[in-house]
């Protein structure tokens, strides 16, 4: 009997402490992590990442017969100060201020004569969500598949008591250097995109 209740409480002790090992173990799997392009923009210090946008935009632009596009760091820097100016103005329209149009914030970082175009809107939380709605809107769409583009700045600001909270700019832009198409091309820019969840 005194060898039967050692026994018992040696079995009870391995299946606390090899419990207790196997929580333990649990606890160090690393949680799954979302993609980042479902990583919510809807906060102050949230920034796109660029080479998943690189990716995402290249793959879109390669099934459509374009060519891939690469981050660009001064691109990044005037398309955060368009959402930055859109979420101080709580609208898209605050992109339509003389001072931020793009051919001044193409001189601004030594490019006068390169050529470029952007995308401007509100709205989406996500990097998914605005490349959908902008994949959805012919304006956007053509931007984005615009074929003298090679490289990319895509930027947010966030503005929470906006209607539309979180404002995206994206500004593609051909080699750096002269225009090979017209001036009028410069400034094109595609509008504000559909509304989300229109």
């Amino acid at each position: 009997m005194n060898s039967s209740r050692k026994g018992l409480r040696a079995a009870v002790l391995g299946v606390t402490v090899g419990g207790g090992l196997l929580s333990g173990l649990v606890a160090c799997v690393p949680e799954p992590q979302q993609p980042l392009f479902y990583e919510s923009m809807a906060r102050p210090d949230a920034v796109v990442d660029q080479a998943t946008a690189a990716q995402m935009i290249s793959q879109y632009r390669a099934n459509e017969g374009a060519g891939a596009i690469r981050p660009d760091r001064d691109l990044f820097k005037i398309a955060l100060q368009q959402s930055e100016a859109m979420a101080r103005g709580g609208s898209v329209k605050a992109s339509l201020a003389k001072d931020m149009r793009l051919a001044k914030r193409m001189a601004s970082i030594g490019e006068p004569e390169t050529y470029a175009v952007e995308n401007v809107s509100g709205g989406y939380r996500t990097l998914a969500e605005a490349f959908s709605g902008w994949r959805d809107s012919p304006k956007h769409k053509a931007v984005m598949l615009d074929p003298k583009a090679q490289r990319f700045g895509l930027a947010t600001a966030y503005s929470p008591g906006a209607k539309h909270r979180v404002f995206w700019t994206l500004v593609m832009a051909g080699p750096k250097g002269p225009v090979a198409a017209q001036a009028s091309d410069v400034t094109e820019r595609a509008g504000p995109a559909p509304k989300p969840g229109s």
